[in-house]
């Protein structure tokens, strides 16, 4: 997970000061120096850290933080103001033309993930009820132009490419924006070439494609994991294009996020999205604030509920709450909740968006969760008759047996899922009762192990 080693030290540093009552200079130089050390070793710019460090130090250093009562929730605090401003302050949102297309020019280098970000933007916007366009503007690279059509394809978005490769990449997007003024495209998405390095040629191509189309919004999609070097690539592509923007792919990786924390900061350039996955839906408007506040381990329920609402299916939803009103919970509906919270994403990106799970004794179960739990269960339910799944008190022990064969997992397994469903069921009722009025012993008392 992004900025997971940051974050870690970053809260164990602070955790320490928690334990004190009020700061003396010398907790707050120790503490700093902590900082200074994590951030260097994510890999952010070392300009950046002094200028973050000295800022902090600044504020911290007021009576106001030193006679609190709380000066350790006064530290985080600034440190929470200061990395969200660090990261650009407020998210950055494409905005589009009044008139006609609007016009995105991807840029980067090879590897970088532009094709790819290319097709997951069109799904984004397509989802959010605009008519994308994407553009094959690279004809260098073997089978660019058709890795882009298979995307378009996939997603259900329009194409447009050149079979003929003598075309220039200038013509193609020239003739793409026409294209999309004259069928109802209003936002248009060119994926153009890149080079293993900046070169001359590169940028003078690129130049020559912005100066014929005039793109509301040049974004550069550059590889976190490349670390400063991203910042580097940054800061040259802005200064020959003039950038409007910025996309990290690869968050999901192990990258140290210096490139996130240095990128806006070196180049003034914001970040605009965020790849954090392979799928075409693994891309995320980049909020600042919410990152900072993930860093420090106070969460990020927005977030988490913004997936929620995009996954789970409103009707069947609704269907869930009536069946909690007339406490009925059966293994289909316990299979359809798991499926749903799977198709939020990996369960450990999940847990880090509840507050306090990112520290202390909960780091350890986001470590050590295997999720292929959650496929073992699936597959059990899936080997049920419709029968068993609608009442499982008639599965007897020759039944389990049957369903560890088709499931290819242990008796064992079929038995702590039944314990598991029985357990969820129990809190179903209890949550009908509530919901009706009814007297239910409170749920504190309740003991509810998770899987």
């Amino acid at each position: 997970m992004l900025f997971q080693n940051l974050a870690e030290k970053l809260q164990n540093t602070f955790k320490k000061l928690r334990g004190k009552g009020k700061l003396s200079e010398a907790d707050i130089k120790e503490a700093l120096r902590e900082v200074r050390l994590a951030f260097l070793e994510a890999d952010v710019s070392l300009p950046v850290v002094k200028e973050f460090v000295q800022r902090v130090r600044d504020r911290a250093a007021t009576a106001e933080v030193l006679e609190s009562l709380t000066p350790a929730q006064q530290i985080i605090k600034i440190v929470n103001e200061e990395l969200t401003s660090l990261m650009g302050g407020t998210s950055s949102k494409i905005e589009f033309a009044q008139e006609g297309p609007t016009v995105l020019m991807l840029v980067g280098l090879h590897g970088s993930g532009k094709t790819t970000t290319a097709g997951k933007l069109a799904l984004y916007y397509r989802r959010q009820g605009r008519q994308p366009l994407l553009v094959a503007a690279d004809v260098y690279r073997p089978a660019a132009e058709v890795q882009l059509e298979v995307l378009a394809k996939q997603i259900n978005v329009r194409f447009f490419g050149f079979k003929d490769k003598q075309a220039s990449p200038v013509e193609i997007s020239r003739q793409a924006v026409e294209l999309a003024r004259g069928s109802g495209c209003d936002l248009v998405i060119i994926d153009t070439a890149g080079r293993l390095h900046i070169d001359e040629q590169l940028m003078e191509e690129l130049c020559e494609i912005r100066d014929a189309v005039k793109p509301h919004e040049i974004i550069l999609v550059v590889d976190a994991m490349t670390g400063q070097d991203a910042v580097n690539v940054a800061r040259t592509f802005h200064e020959k294009l003039g950038l409007t923007g910025v996309i990290l792919t690869k968050l999901d990786g192990d990258a140290r996020g210096g490139a996130a924390l240095s990128v806006k900061a070196v180049t003034g350039c914001p970040i605009k999205f965020v790849g954090v996955g392979e799928k075409l839906d693994a891309l995320e408007p980049f909020h600042p604030d919410r990152m900072a506040a993930r860093i420090l381990g106070m969460g990020d329920v927005l977030s988490l509920i913004e997936k929620a609402q995009a996954t789970f299916d409103q009707e069947k939803a609704r269907e869930l709450e009536q069946k909690l009103k007339k406490q009925e919970f059966t293994l289909e509906d316990f299979l359809e909740q798991i499926r749903q919270v799977r198709s939020m994403g990996p369960l450990d990106q999940l847990f880090s968006l509840i507050p306090g799970f990112n520290a202390g004794n909960f780091q350890k179960l986001i470590n050590e969760f295997d999720e292929k739990e959650l496929v073992r269960i699936e597959a059990i339910i899936n080997s049920m008759t419709p029968e068993e799944r609608r009442n499982p008190s008639i599965i007897n022990g020759s039944r389990r047996k049957r369903i560890a064969r088709g499931s290819g997992t242990t008796v064992q397994d079929v038995n702590r899922l039944l314990k598991q469903y029985e357990q969820a069921r129990k809190l179903v009722k209890h949550l009908g009762d509530l919901a009706s009025g009814k007297r239910a012993r409170k749920l504190k008392k309740l003991r509810f192990p998770i899987f």
